[in-house]
C-alpha cells in the first residue's frame, strides 16, 4: 500500500545530508513552509545550497537558517529587502555565496529541470553581468542567453490538502513555486493542513500529482511561526 504520510516534521527531514541543495517554496512569506524550515534548522544539516525566490525575512524561517550559519549558497531572484538583514550581513562579510537569477528565469530553470530539458535560450539578462560566462546566440535578430536547469536534492513546499499518495492542492497564491519545485527535486516533502481520503480530491483540481511527492506531513493551521516551533529529534 502506498502511504507517503510521515508522522512528524523531524522524521520528514531526518536524512537531509550536509551540502544538500534544497528548494524552498514561497514568495516572501506567502506559501513559505515555515514548519519544514524550522525542522531543517533543528535537524542540523549545514553547507546547504538554498533555492528560493527570496533570501529570508526577519529572524525566523529561512532567515533563521542563514543566521545559524547553515547556508553556503543562495540561488534567488530577490535577495535584499528591508528585513533581509541576515543575508545582507553574511554577504557583505563574504560568508555566503549568491547566484542572482531573474524571477522568470528562476521559475523556468526549475521547470526545465523537472521537464528534463537540458537548457533554454532567453533574452532576459543579455548584455548584463548576469550573462557573463554564458553562451549567447542571435535568434531571429534578437540576442539570447543560454540558461541551465536547476536541480535539487530536496524540495520543501507548503500545500493546503493532500492524500496518502501525495496528491496536492494549494491555497491561492501560496501555490507560487511549489508545483515546479516538486518536479525538480529527488525528494519532495510537502506540509499540508489537511490529509484527505483517496478519491476526495477531484483529479481536475490536483495541482501536484503524487508522482512528484515522496513525503507528506500534516501541520496544524494554528501552529506558531517557524522561530517558535520546537522540533524533537534534532541532529547534534
Amino acid at each position: 500500500m502506498i502511504n507517503k504520510i510521515v508522522p512528524s516534521l523531524a522524521a520528514a527531514l531526518a536524512d537531509v545530508p550536509d551540502d544538500a541543495t534544497i528548494m524552498i517554496g514561497g514568495f516572501g512569506t506567502a506559501g513559505l513552509p515555515d514548519e519544514l524550515v524550522a525542522a531543517l534548522l533543528a535537524q542540523g544539516a549545514k553547507g546547504l545550497t538554498i533555492v528560493n525566490n527570496n533570501a529570508g525575512n526577519g529572524d525566523t524561517g529561512l532567515a533563521g537558517l542563514l543566521a545559524a550559519g547553515r547556508v553556503r549558497k543562495v540561488i534567488c531572484s530577490f535577495p535584499r529587502q528591508v528585513d533581509s538583514h541576515h543575508f545582507d550581513r553574511l554577504y557583505r562579510a563574504g560568508q555566503i555565496e549568491l547566484e542572482l537569477v531573474p524571477q522568470g528565469n528562476l521559475a523556468e530553470r526549475i521547470r526545465a529541470a523537472g521537464a528534463g530539458i537540458g537548457g533554454f535560450f532567453t533574452p532576459t539578462g543579455y548584455g548584463t553581468e548576469l550573462a557573463q560566462g554564458k553562451e549567447t546566440r542571435e535568434i531571429n535578430g534578437r540576442m539570447y542567453v543560454l540558461e541551465s536547469p536547476i536541480h535539487a536534492d530536496y524540495a520543501l513546499i507548503k500545500a493546503e490538502r493532500g492524500d496518502r499518495w501525495g496528491n496536492l492542492t494549494y491555497r491561492m497564491t501560496a501555490r507560487n513555486f511549489g508545483p515546479v519545485m516538486a518536479t525538480a527535486a529527488k525528494i519532495t516533502v510537502a506540509s499540508v493542513h489537511e490529509i484527505v481520503e483517496l478519491g476526495a480530491l477531484d483529479p481536475e483540481i490536483v495541482v501536484t500529482p503524487g508522482l512528484f511527492v515522496q513525503r507528506v506531513v500534516r501541520i496544524d493551521r494554528a501552529s506558531t511561526q517557524a522561530g517558535g516551533i520546537k522540533i524533537s529529534g534534532a541532529r547534534a
